[in-house]
């Protein structure tokens, strides 16, 4: 925002230069960004507003800012009217049927003006800040939007159907030729102004050339108004129409300022176009906002900026700031000025002491003494994996956490109307929370693939969102980090990759794919350690493999339980001794019925298997000749080993004959002879 100097001491007298006040104003949290130097020892400095001080885009909130810092008293604008006996209600009616969008519009009518060229000197001050001389009317609502921070809009009223206001959304197929000729095209999610037949005008953004004031114009109605920022800011963007106002609204204007600034308006307009002001206002004021209470603990004051500050001058700062400190014990209860929207938390009126305390005035030492904070249990475990995936040949992957309707469908059973979805316009699409992470990796695998980049093995570690089943649940959902992994190898490599994983980080425990159905896989399985679920497996199937076009390969997928999986870590890994006898392995092919799967035929293995039965181990499955179409031969290893002494052949044969007899009568396993 560009000040011109001499326009600010109209409202405070600070005595200071323009780089003195630049200086201040950095302070403050206003970095200036230049200083322009003019004629007769006048300056314009152009200072930076953020987004939250809409209330420092006018004169009047600058100047109340220095008034913090140099004692000096604030000076308001005097308004005097001189009204004519007619009353602004004789003349126009407001009706608001957005509340929620427009909290407070006033209209006021000043008669018998006369346009013409501005006086000097309102024109060379709205030059000086950059701002084109229009006519005496439009020139001194420009001139109070600078002012007060407050846009106001003038309206030729003869052109205003049946003298009457209504602000309301847009109506489909409606159009509006706005002051700077553009054609808009209006939506039904925009508000706008409208007489009794037409718009008139966009709120909170701009006029429309109709009703805009000409030099025909002898009778001015004049609009002062509160409009939801977001309601504006949407609509500027869709329309690609931006205005001094809009970027005011945007941010949030006074709502208890508006009246003044009609008034000042109202009072400027008679003084440079002459004219007599309608007695009264119409202020349709549909729910006056309370007043926001606010605590600040001294205690807490001092312990996060780190120094202290006397409760009586945090007192004084928070009173010149206009929040009516009331200090009892080590509270201080504040209600936060109308003009200050952006102050709602204790922490918000620590940063108001301090930065009026003075941020130069905190103490600055040589060194910055750090305290490193130990890697906690989940931190560890996340590098641990990473670290064993790598060594794997598989890549960390980050994604975002949103996933598309139909991408959802296609991983969960419950209905799209069992995730979390955002509402916001830039997420029309991918708006729902993802409950599973291997969506989102089948994205990264799809995009790798088709740039060659192969073998292709990915994983991540994030949270999903559960539906939650639990009857005393708070919520609706849980937030539960996941482990997935996606490759393009078989399942037999995956399901070794989780196998030795889990093995890593729990040591010496039972893991068991069981066979289950799952929505995404083609064959899938429930991972259990222990007899406890901790995830899922599979290999994809083909409604998936087409919604990802990934006709060419055929990937793999797991997920497991994050939680469970620290829950089973072992601590250091314990050190054996290196066998010192010999081992001896059978390999045994078998033939089975197709349903049975290899959790089975383990199973059976090991219940007739002595303990020096060390390992058993799957090599494959053959179907074809010599194999009836219902059945599959399965081949496997077994390893046998006594700690003790060296086994013979004669032993063995008796420990492999116990198994065959288990296979036969748990799975009707019959010894493949051809």
């Amino acid at each position: 925002m560009k000040i011109l100097l001499s326009w600010l001491n109209d409202y405070i007298t600070t005595g200071l230069t323009a780089e003195e006040i630049a200086d201040t104003l950095s302070d403050l949290g206003f970095p200036c960004e230049s200083i322009e130097h003019i004629g007769d020892g006048d300056a314009v400095i152009d200072i930076e507003i953020t987004s939250n001080r809409g209330d420092c885009l006018g004169y009047i909130g600058v100047a109340r800012e220095l008034s913090t810092v140099t004692n000096a008293k604030l000076k308001m604008p005097e308004v005097n009217l001189d009204e004519s006996s007619k009353t602004a209600s004789e003349f126009i009616t407001v009706e608001i049927n957005q509340p929620d969008l427009c909290n407070r519009y006033t209209a006021r009518i000043i008669e018998g003006v006369k346009i013409a060229p501005s006086p000097d000197w309102l024109r060379n001050r709205l030059e000086t800040v950059g701002m084109r001389s229009v006519n005496n009317v439009v020139d001194t609502t420009n001139y109070v939007m600078l002012e007060t921070g407050q846009p106001p809009h003038a309206f030729d009223f003869a052109k205003i159907n049946e003298g009457k206001i209504i602000v309301r959304k847009a109506e489909a197929g409606e159009k509006l030729t706005s002051i700077d000729g553009s054609q808009c095209k209006l939506e039904p999610d925009m508000l706008i102004i409208a007489d009794a037949k037409c718009p008139v005008a966009i709120a909170g953004v701009m006029g429309g050339a109709e009703t805009e004031v000409g030099e025909s114009t002898t009778t001015v109605l004049l609009e002062d108004a509160h409009f939801q920022p977001l309601s504006v800011r949407t609509t500027s963007r869709k329309l690609c129409l931006a205005s001094d106002a809009s970027f005011r609204f945007e941010r949030t204007v006074d709502v208890e300022m508006i009246d003044f600034a009609s008034q000042r308006t109202a009072q400027l307009i008679t003084q440079v176009a002459g004219g007599k002001v309608a007695g009264g206002v119409v202020d349709i004021y549909p729910k006056k906002p309370e007043q926001k209470k606010v605590t600040l603990r001294i205690s807490r004051l001092n312990k996060l900026l780190g120094i202290e500050i006397a409760a009586s001058d945090a007192m004084k700062i928070l009173s010149d700031l206009g929040f009516a400190p009331q200090l009892k014990d080590d509270l201080v209860t504040c209600v936060a000025a109308s003009w200050r929207s952006d102050v709602y938390r204790e922490v918000d009126l620590i940063e108001e002491v301090a930065r009026v305390w003075g941020y130069c005035k905190v103490p600055s030492k040589s060194k910055i003494e750090i305290e490193v904070v130990a890697v906690n249990a989940h931190q560890k475990l996340v590098e641990s994996i990473g670290k064993y995936l790598a060594s794997g040949g598989f890549y960390e992957t980050v994604n975002v956490s949103f996933v598309d309707k139909t991408t959802a469908e296609l991983f969960t059973k419950n209905d799209v109307d069992g995730h979390l979805c955002v509402k916001d316009v830039s997420r029309k699409s991918a708006n729902l929370l993802r409950q599973t992470l291997i969506s989102s990796l089948l994205g990264v695998f799809k995009t790798n693939i088709n740039a060659g980049n192969q073998p292709c093995r990915i994983f991540e570690i994030a949270d999903t969102f559960i539906k939650s089943v639990a009857a005393k649940s708070g919520s609706k959902f849980i937030e539960k980090t996941q482990l997935a992994l996606v490759c393009d190898s078989d399942f037999r490599f995956l399901s070794g990759v989780v196998e030795g994983l889990i093995k890593d980080v729990a040591g010496d425990v039972e893991i068991i794919f069981r066979p289950v159905d799952l929505i995404w896989a083609q064959a899938g399985a429930e991972i259990l350690i222990n007899g406890d679920v901790i995830g899922t497996a599979g290999v994809v199937n083909e409604t998936v493999i087409d919604k990802f076009d990934l006709k060419t390969t055929k990937p793999c997928a797991a997920e497991l339980d994050f939680a469970k999986l620290m829950s089973l870590q072992c601590g250091a890994a314990k050190i054996k001794p290196i066998p010192r006898f010999p081992a001896i392995e059978r390999d045994l092919s078998i033939i089975v019925d197709e349903e049975i799967c290899w959790a089975d035929i383990a199973l059976a293995a090991n219940q007739a298997a002595s303990s020096q039965l060390e390992d058993i181990g799957f090599i494959g499955i053959y179907r074809g000749k010599g194999i009836e179409a219902s059945k599959k031969s399965v081949t496997l290893s077994l390893r046998f080993r006594d700690e003790d002494g060296t086994l013979t052949h004669e032993v063995v044969d008796g420990f492999e004959s116990a198994i065959v007899d288990s296979l036969a009568k748990s799975v009707a396993a019959v010894i493949r002879t051809v």
